[in-house]
């Protein structure tokens, strides 16, 4: 081999370049493209009235979400509705709502990820501590996992965004959901976040509480099932909260960094969350993050945009619910990727 330090340069630029190539109609893509459909997470701290303080996805919604070529919705909804007593079984009216929920998805052919939308906490108690041990959450999911055991269009979305639990005691909690899900036969897909917001550009690093990467490697799935939740956003300080997008480069290096970590666990990752405003940087940066997963779909199943749904602020800058019949601009840049859709069976990953 030639040693020409510009000739190796170039390859070495031409092979990034090549690894984020958006994917042609018929080569590899990313199986699930999708969205959160936000509502059912509202109101925890009001009177629980549904329709007031809480609402699921409208028919309206979905239909227009489906009709995009998405195949996947994030479902949010609160721990403390579906199981006012922790311990004991779940309330048969929410449980209710949530399977017709479910089901006007499935009629659209979507796949659901159901997601209790608790940071890590329920009711203020904030997990793995005496009051809330890691035997209430594997209770929780067992209950859960019985009422859709086996059905290959349902994940389990374990928990959203547990952000100040020490990386050790929330891998128990992880562990102990998991086999209680295993035991009860349900054999569904499971995405599994970290600690520390579960953040892309963060999981690698040492945060108070733990390191994500040496910690969550010890995840242990009898049904070998599993992908890593991760979320991503793009503004000043990675949070989604702000209208610019000054970090995308930072945000995208992120996900190049954890995939490299996937690729060394033989693992799979899930974008639950990311998002940006109508920005011409936000734009961009959401067709960059697509397109590297759709390059790497050995590393990634998918993604679900953060949010839409009818309650969500119409002011918000990452909403992507249509005003007036009329796409936002983020739909409109994410719209292109969506007419390739990987045809691998991704309700069994590994």
């Amino acid at each position: 081999m030639v040693n020409d330090p510009i000739r190796m340069t170039a390859l070495a630029a031409a092979a990034v370049w090549m690894l984020q190539l958006p994917a042609e109609a018929g080569s590899a893509a990313v199986c699930y493209k999708g969205v959160n459909l936000s509502g059912a997470e509202y109101g925890v701290d009001t009177d629980n009235v549904y329709g007031t303080n809480y609402i699921y996805p409208s028919e309206r919604t979905v239909k227009y979400f489906a009709e995009t070529g998405m195949n996947i919705v994030r479902l949010p909804f609160r721990w403390e509705r579906l199981q006012p007593v922790f311990g004991r079984p779940l309330e048969a009216m929410e449980l209710k709502r949530l399977k017709e929920a479910v089901e006007l998805l499935r009629a659209y052919d979507m796949t659901v990820v159901l997601n209790p939308h608790n940071f890590g906490y329920y009711d203020g108690k904030r997990m793995m501590t005496p009051d809330l041990p890691a035997q209430v959450f594997a209770d929780f999911w067992i209950r859960l996992a019985l009422e859709f055991a086996g059905d290959a269009d349902i994940v389990f979305g374990l928990m959203n965004e547990p952000y100040d639990i020490p990386a050790e005691d929330w891998l128990l909690a992880v562990n102990q959901a998991i086999t209680g899900i295993r035991a009860v036969g349900a054999d569904n897909l499971v995405l599994v976040p970290g600690t520390n917001w579960s953040g892309a550009t963060s999981w690698l690093s040492d945060r108070p509480g733990g390191n994500n990467s040496r910690v969550m490697s010890g995840v242990v799935d009898p049904a070998g099932n599993f992908a890593y939740e991760v979320h991503q956003y793009m503004d000043e300080d990675y949070s989604g909260t702000h209208e610019t997008c000054p970090k995308a480069a930072g945000a995208l290096e992120g996900l190049e960094r954890f995939t490299g970590w996937l690729a060394e666990q033989g693992a799979k990752g899930f974008l639950g969350e990311f998002g940006g405003s109508k920005d011409p940087a936000c734009l961009a940066g959401l067709t960059d993050m697509v397109r590297f997963m759709d390059a790497n779909p050995d590393r990634w199943v998918g993604w679900t945009y953060w949010a839409a749904g009818e309650w969500w602020p119409q002011t918000e800058g990452n909403n992507i619910q249509p005003v007036d019949g009329k796409d936002r601009a983020q739909l409109t840049e994410l719209m292109p990727n969506l007419q390739t859709i990987g045809d691998q069976a991704c309700e069994t990953i590994n």
